[in-house]
């Protein structure tokens, strides 16, 4: 019988019930694994496989190398050697030896593994107590009568009420379900990349005869995955701007000499680049979509300013977002004052300004009375509407939901848009997560011969890092203490990310909990009494000689602006903050910082949170203080020891992180990738670009016949995507 090659197709939106062996039970234990669909069930791929063509014997397995090792369950027993903790340990015997085997949090083993039983074990091989041994290991029981093809067991992500075992026939039936179905990749691409069939890829990567075959189903995979992401992207940009005239900006105006005239210093050679390329960005006859990516502290926002001279000398306006009105009125200070120099005429708009100023300041925007208005999220008020704006600069715009960038955008007929971001990301990542946008980069601070240091310090060695800020005072100089709000949530966040140590445990991988907080959207709830504590403590004891201040974000936008002030001022040395110091505050004569409770935060937002010190011609010291003892959490911290350099953080960041940690549903677009890895995938995220960018050219809504099925699956892929760019 002829194969329905368009039934098999249309059958991968079907409901997963209709996938033999599929019953309302395992349907909703799917559903939990996020498997609603045929499509869903095709790529929930495998985590891991053993290789049963490479299996060791007890006796022959090498002390610290990662190998499968077959054998018989000889004892099984549960053990608890704390009163919240459990451990499975099972004998495994295979006529050459013993291996002991030790599974951590995982105690319904204790159900699904027998005396008897015929299982494979894969990890690595330790030695302790007289044994070899395996902690965790991924575990395949090799049941009487169960078929298992070929010699590489997939070890598919699982559930306490459906095991890899049932997930692998279920799979297996799901792909008889699709036999035949259409290949929407372009046969062109496939033969240039020699890329397997989809049909064939899928099969292979669930059912791998070997470990190389896996591997090339893997790279097909990918580059669908990257290439569907590369054109909803770019098609998501080129919708923005249909049915509008472009704006070209005039970039060799009056104003745009004045401002960079007016400047007391002159720009490094990175600075100047990225002008150069925002600028030709700007001029071109196309709608601009540019992020400008800099570690902290390198000039993003002078190199921003020349862009809203430009769009003032070409009789446009221009709107700068800021997250914070700390960083928003530090632009008007700085940038605004240099940008009035040039007759630029610039007004400032936050959530505190008066009545009456802000009537006054609305008005002069509609009318075109004022060319560049800065603000925070009070921009995005309906009744701010421009006379004619052809630049929107969104600062720091990973703080930014899709709707808000959306918002700002649509208050102008398609104008250019830059986007600014301290966040490191490297160009795969970039790509990856924002193919619509050109980039420029900044990595290097103009004031390097400040040299900062970073110290990672136990709850015990803290003692160190308040003497450092006391001989700092002593010179005259400020001193950051940053207070995760450890309050009244904080019990429940850690029993959170306890639960998530035990999934990952029980899921052979790590858990990381350093990216516990990593926005104060993590912070929500949290009790400010232990920052106000923390404050009143060290004033009466550490700090007794000199003032101490607070800033979280429970604080009015008066209140905070008021003890900013007095930090700047130096009526303040000594600044207890929250979170709420990440972006927005310069003051250059801060030269000490202490993290507390450090393992709580992201490298990221640690590596931000250091940026706020070091940023004038004084050396700088940062003091990472942790009462941790996991060795995952120190290795991240230790990392911030090694390096300054934000973007190596990065690479290190996401060498440790999981992918779902990295592209997680926070981004937009990136849900769309399952089996993308970013560190090793670069060169595919590059020709991926390139692939997308070359089709949109001479189809740009993949109208032609043999783009059909190319268009159907990016739509599918990202059906519940918001449609905007730079999301």
């Amino acid at each position: 019988m002829p194969i329905d090659r368009e039934k098999a197709t249309l059958s991968l939106d079907e409901p997963v019930s209709r996938v033999r062996l599929v019953s309302p039970a395992r349907a909703a234990a799917l559903e939990k694994l996020g498997v609603c669909t045929l499509r869903d069930l095709l790529t929930h791929f495998p985590r891991s496989y053993i290789d049963l063509s490479q299996v060791e014997t007890c006796g022959t397995a090498r002390i610290g190398e990662v190998c499968t090792i077959r054998g018989t369950v000889h004892e099984i027993k549960l053990k608890k050697p704390r009163y919240n903790l459990k451990l499975v340990e099972i004998a495994l015997v295979d006529g050459t030896g013993i291996l002991v085997v030790t599974c951590f949090r995982q105690p319904w083993l204790m159900d699904q593994v027998k005396a008897g039983d015929a299982v494979a074990v894969s990890g690595k091989v330790t030695f302790d107590y007289g044994y070899k041994r395996m902690t965790n290991p991924f575990i395949e029981v090799i049941g009487e009568g169960e078929e298992v093809t070929g010699s590489v067991v997939p070890v598919h992500p699982a559930t306490e009420k459906l095991t890899a075992a049932w997930v692998r026939r279920i799979v297996a039936n799901g792909l008889e379900a699709a036999e035949g179905l259409f290949d929407p990749l372009p046969l062109g691409l496939r033969l240039r990349y020699r890329l397997m069939s989809r049909n064939a890829a899928l099969r292979a990567i669930h059912f791998p005869r070997t470990m190389a075959e896996a591997d090339e189903a893997r790279r097909r995979l990918v580059y669908e995955e990257l290439l569907y992401l590369e054109l909803f992207l770019m098609q998501e940009g080129a919708a923005r701007s249909a049915g509008c005239v472009p704006h070209a900006h005039v970039v060799d105006g009056p104003r745009l000499g004045a401002f960079a005239a007016s400047l007391p210093f002159e720009l490094t050679g990175e600075q100047q680049r990225a002008r150069d390329e925002i600028l030709a960005a700007l001029a071109a006859p196309t709608v601009a979509n540019h992020m400008l990516l800099g570690d902290v502290g390198t000039g993003k926002t002078v190199v921003a300013g020349h862009a809203l001279a430009a769009a003032a000398d070409s009789e446009g306006q221009a709107m700068l977002l800021a997250p914070t009105e700390v960083l928003a009125r530090q632009h008007m200070e700085g940038l605004g004052e240099c940008l009035e120099g040039a007759g630029v005429r610039v007004a400032l708009l936050t959530g505190s300004t008066a009545a009456a100023e802000r009537a006054a300041i609305v008005e002069g925007f509609a009318s075109g009375q004022v060319d560049v208005l800065i603000g925070t999220h009070a921009l995005l008020s309906d009744d701010v509407v421009p006379r004619n704006l052809t630049l929107a600069v969104i600062d720091e715009q990973q703080r930014f939901g899709v709707d808000q960038r959306a918002k700002l955008l649509a208050k102008g007929q398609a104008p250019d848009a830059l986007y600014l971001t301290a966040t490191p990301i490297p160009r795969s990542l970039a790509l990856a997560l924002y193919g619509n946008l050109t980039l420029s980069y900044i990595k290097h601070r103009p004031h390097d011969s400040a040299r900062r240091t970073t110290r990672v310090l136990s709850r015990e060695q803290q003692g160190d890092a308040f003497e450092a800020a006391r001989e700092a005072l002593d010179r005259g100089e400020q001193v950051f203490v940053v207070c995760p709000l450890v309050g009244k949530d904080a019990e429940a966040r850690d029993a959170k990310a306890a639960g998530r140590a035990r999934e990952a445990d029980a899921a052979g991988e790590e858990y990381h909990p350093a990216v516990a907080i990593e926005d104060d959207a993590d912070l929500a709830g949290d009790d400010v009494t232990a920052a106000t504590r923390e404050a009143e403590m060290l004033q009466r004891t550490t700090f007794a000689d000199w003032t101490v201040g607070l800033l979280h974000g429970g604080m009015g936008a008066e209140a905070k602006r008021e003890v900013m002030e007095q930090f700047r001022a130096g009526e303040v040395q000594v600044l207890v903050a929250t979170t709420v110091i990440e972006v927005g505050v310069d003051v250059p004569n801060a030269t000490v910082m202490i993290v507390q409770d450090a393992d709580r935060f992201g490298l990221a937002q640690l590596h931000q949170l250091r940026g706020r010190v070091g940023r004038g011609e004084k050396a700088a010291e940062v003091f990472l203080v942790s009462a941790s003892q996991r060795e995952e959490s120190l290795a991240r911290l230790a990392a911030m020891e090694s390096t300054d350099d934000g973007f190596e953080l990065a690479a290190f960041d996401l060498s440790l992180r999981r992918e779902g940690d990295i592209l997680g549903n926070r981004q937009h677009g990136a849900s769309g990738l399952k089996l993308v890895n970013i560190m090793r995938d670069g060169a595919v995220i590059e020709a991926a670009r390139a692939d997308a960018q070359a089709l949109l050219e001479v189809d740009p809504n993949l109208e032609e016949p043999d783009h059909v099925a190319l268009a159907r699956e990016v739509r599918l892929a990202f059906a519940h995507e918001s449609a905007i760019v730079g999301g």
